[in-house]
């Protein structure tokens, strides 16, 4: 009976007494313990009536018990299905319509909320709080340490993970086995992890990045994590020299550059920093180094496809760009109206192909025809080029384009400007419906600590380096710029609340 996934990732470690937790409280947990752990949670999800293939809703707090859940799904062949903490019990609603779990497990102070999404379904609801108790977990203590893994075939369910759901309802991606464990694989030898190795984790586990490939990849090198609830840069800061890896988003990175305690003496110990989910500024990337003597390594992932691109671990980690496709993935950008593959400079769609790429879409058979190609490429919708010596900038979503007066405008080619000025913290442009050019642009900019924007200056500024087509006709200055809990611009929240700005006055 073979489940690759179980017997690479985590079969190994049953007798390893070696620490794979510790936590800012002092505790810790052993892999030996963990892998006992999800033994005994998979018995429990078993005696709950969750059988080989059903779904298993999670929406509970960051904890060592919640990562041993998925390790029980895995164990006991179930698709895991993670979901954002942040959900109201309306969304938790959909993805139980959706997906039909049979189990939902959740904090016991949304026991009560979610009782109307469970309501008419055969889901099952269990607790788990921020401390690991709860109704699964009493269940659990009752269940034998040890458990007969369930054979799984590499295209079999692993997980789903549901899309945000910008551009319409929220999109399950399936991912097999195969997709997670190739993945690991490919990390573990590219980013050179070892046992050694010793994770700074302050990302959610709701979501791939943090629970795939931060997990994940320490289970396959046998490496340790500091596992930490939620970032906080006072926690973090007094971990990291503790610890040769951290994986991050961009605003981890900001946050830390703007604690006077962060310095080179604090990161001395650590082998490579890790960012992605959002586009890290060329800014950040070059103060980062400057202060600490690191390069931040940038990479590119989806939810469909878990890690595609990396820059390289050897060689030179180009700001403003995610490097190169990963061994095994290619990646090629393509006209959007024909689909034709397009020379490097020039920008197009993004596609990708490998074993990492998702089974696609639950349900969705229609949107996977549109998106996953019959040749296997994956039409990603992010704006990308390649440039000469093949680094990969991702430019921003196709959906973000602008159209005015029939142009193609690439909101991120404004941004990086804007960026640039003086003043100006971060911007993003979007576009309002114009009643001339079908389109207007928008500038949004966030001014930089005690500093003041002119938007005269920064009119002027854009008038030299733009064509008058791509410049704003309309400047906001905001206090800051709505974002998901991963660090990436909302810009459907930005586009509703500018929606009207040519209505009267074009």
């Amino acid at each position: 009976m073979a489940n690759a996934l179980y017997d690479t990732l985590l079969a190994p470690h049953t007798s390893n007494n070696k620490r794979l937790l510790s936590q800012p409280d002092g505790s810790s947990m052993s892999y030996a313990a963990f892998i006992k752990l999800a033994a005994q949670y998979a018995g429990a999800l078993t005696e709950a009536g969750v059988s080989v293939g059903d779904r298993v809703a999670v929406q509970v707090h960051k904890t060592p018990q919640a990562l041993a859940v998925y390790a029980a799904c895995i164990q006991a062949g179930a698709v895991f299905l993670p979901l954002n903490t942040a959900y109201t019990a309306k969304e938790v609603a959909y993805f139980v319509g959706d997906a039909e779990p049979a189990a939902l497990l959740c904090d016991p102070q949304n026991l009560d909320n979610l009782q109307s999404a469970v309501a008419g379904t055969n889901c099952v609801l269990h607790t788990l709080d921020a401390n690991g108790e709860g109704s699964l977990s009493e269940l659990a203590r009752s269940k034998p340490l040890t458990f007969d893994t369930v054979s799984r075939e590499a295209g079999d369910l692993a997980a789903i993970l549901y899309t945000s759901g910008t551009t319409g309802r929220s999109k399950g991606a399936m991912l097999t086995h195969n997709n997670l464990l190739s993945n690991a694989l490919t990390l573990v030898d590219y980013w050179k992890f070892t046992a050694d190795d010793v994770l700074l984790h302050a990302l959610p586990v709701y979501h791939t990045h943090g629970l795939f490939v931060a997990c994940n990849t320490i289970f396959l090198a046998g490496a340790s994590m500091i596992y930490i609830p939620a970032f906080n840069v006072d926690i973090v800061r007094e971990h990291l020299p503790d610890s040769s890896v951290m994986m991050g988003v961009p605003t981890f990175y900001t946050r830390l550059l703007d604690d006077n305690k962060f310095d080179r003496d604090t990161v001395k110990h650590m082998r490579l920093f890790v960012s992605g989910s959002a586009p890290l500024l060329a800014e950040t990337h070059e103060a980062f180094e400057a202060r600490t003597g690191q390069r931040i390594l940038e990479r590119y992932g989806m939810t469909e496809t878990n890690m595609n691109t990396s820059n390289p671990y050897d060689g030179e980690r180009r700001a403003g760009t995610v490097g190169f496709p990963l061994p095994g993935v290619e990646a090629k950008v393509c006209n959007t109206q024909t689909g034709n593959e397009l020379p490097n400079g020039e920008i197009g769609v993004l596609e990708v192909r490998g074993p990492n790429v998702f089974s696609g879409y639950w349900r969705m058979p229609d949107k996977t025809a549109e998106e996953l190609k019959a040749d296997g490429f994956f039409i990603t919708g992010d704006l990308a080029t390649i440039d000469a010596d093949g680094y990969i900038r991702i430019v921003g979503r196709n959906k973000d384009l602008i159209i005015s007066g029939g142009f193609n405008i690439y909101p991120k080619e404004i941004e990086l400007l804007l960026d640039d000025q003086p003043d100006v913290l971060e911007s993003a442009v979007v576009g309002a419906p114009h009643p001339d050019f079908g389109e207007g642009v928008i500038a949004l900019l966030v001014a930089k600590p005690d500093c003041t924007i002119d938007i005269d200056v920064i009119r002027n500024a854009m008038s030299e380096a733009l064509a008058k087509f791509k410049q704003p006709k309309s400047y906001r200055i905001v206090p800051e710029l709505p974002r998901n809990t991963m660090g990436k611009v909302q810009k459907k929240l930005l586009r509703e609340s500018v929606k009207d700005s040519f209505a009267n006055n074009p």
